[in-house]
């Protein structure tokens, strides 16, 4: 952790969670604008391209959907030195999210806890930020999930809204089926739900691509709280039908290693340390069931560069960051690109 990080950390932890997080992105953005943030964070010219999807990645590691969730510091976060920037999630209209207090540091396990409930401007103001900004040269993702209060039997209207607005920006469109913070979500990992709005989505896909000239990538997001069966089956929707990539995994709704701590008994999903091995062992099984069928970013308790290999030696191809990103800063980001870079080569 570099001197810099270590003195915000140390200021940015004593405040509630949620405030420190709006005002380090806040910080972010006015440091990329002044041109101070190169000079606290000097960038790392190193690459290590990825083809993937049709897509080049300038590395492989990105920044996980839920950080940026308005998809405004895109240009910034790339300047820390990700190869690819999720935003998100972003729902087709406008919503709060749950009541505070709903994001939570476990800082002894290197952990969060959130149940943040998809708090988003709506899909007209996200692909409005991704167009305004200007200096990123990776790849952005855009995550896109339902409203609240629009049923399951109705979420694929919400879908097909967010797919057709954000395809003209997106450069990859991860559909999130499971965050554990919407109440009925996790319902559409069913295999048959899945499958349906697979096909929905697949067709709208090829409208799209056909009347913007462009391929945009689909993947979809899933939980790390599936069985063996479950992941047998799912892989089965997702090769059967077209699915562009996977992401694996989301947060868990158990807590498995922080049973100690005060706060694991705060409702949402859990993310970070604790989720490093579950995480990849879902990887494992879906690299098992889909051989090279469609590639998959692994995600979940990376906060080591060695973490960041395991998820490849399971079968990812890239990886994501969010939670140890947090809690180490910006330094993680070039030890694990070079070290996967390492692995790769």
């Amino acid at each position: 952790m570099s001197d810099a990080y270590d003195f915000a950390r140390s200021l940015l932890f004593q405040l509630d969670a949620e405030n420190a997080h709006h005002l380090s992105l806040r910080g972010l953005r006015i440091g990329e604008k002044s041109g101070v943030l190169p000079l606290v964070y000097p960038p790392d010219d190193f690459l290590d391209p990825v083809e993937l999807m049709g897509l080049r990645f300038p590395n492989r590691v990105g920044l996980a959907a839920g950080l940026d969730k308005e998809g405004n510091t895109i240009d910034a976060l790339g300047r820390l030195g990700f190869g690819s920037v999720e935003i998100g999630t972003i729902t087709p209209r406008p919503q709060a999210g749950n009541p505070k207090p709903r994001l939570f540091r476990l800082v002894q396990e290197e952990a969060i806890i959130n149940r943040m409930g998809f708090n988003n401007p709506g899909i007209k103001a996200g692909v409005a930020n991704v167009r305004a900004s200007k200096s990123f040269e990776g790849i952005v993702g855009f995550n896109i999930g339902k409203n609240k209060d629009t049923p399951n039997e109705n979420a694929s209207d919400d879908y097909l809204t967010c797919l057709r607005e954000a395809f003209p920006v997106a450069d990859y469109i991860a559909v999130n089926l499971s965050s554990p913070n919407t109440p009925g979500l996790r319902d559409l990992q069913g295999e048959d739900a899945c499958a349906q709005l697979l096909e929905l989505l697949k067709k709208e896909q090829q409208k799209l691509a056909a009347e913007h000239g462009r391929q945009v990538p689909l993947l979809f997001k899933v939980a790390p709280d599936l069985d063996p069966p479950h992941i047998a089956g799912l892989a089965r929707v997702f090769r059967d039908g077209g699915l562009d990539g996977l992401i694996a995994t989301n947060t868990t709704i158990t807590r498995e290693g922080v049973e100690a701590n005060p706060r694991s008994e705060e409702a949402g999903g859990l993310s970070g340390r604790p989720l490093t091995a579950r995480s990849t062992e879902v990887i494992q099984a879906f690299s098992s069931e889909l051989g090279d069928a469609l590639p998959i970013i692994g995600v979940g308790g990376i906060s080591t560069p060695e973490d960041a290999v395991a998820k490849l030696r399971a079968g990812a191809s890239l990886v994501q960051i969010y939670s140890a990103f947090i809690y180490q800063g910006p330094d993680l980001i070039k030890s694990v690109a070079h070290r996967l870079a390492q692995e790769a080569n």
